[in-house]
């Protein structure tokens, strides 16, 4: 799931705290900022073909 709302990704280095911004850019600083959303799951996940065998087993 992609979120709107999007971080600066330089925000540790030159803010002190986060800047949120529904643009590509960060509105104080100008640069890029980034999905502020975790992913969702990791496509690599060594047990995660368990985890949802237990989940369909369990409905």
């Amino acid at each position: 799931m992609k979120s709107d709302i999007r971080v600066c990704s330089a925000w540790r280095d030159r803010h002190d705290r986060p800047r949120y911004s529904l643009s590509e850019t960060c509105p104080d600083c100008g640069a890029p900022t980034e999905n502020s959303a975790p992913e969702p799951f990791n496509p690599e996940d060594p047990y995660g073909e368990y985890r949802r065998a237990l989940k369909r087993r369990n409905r």
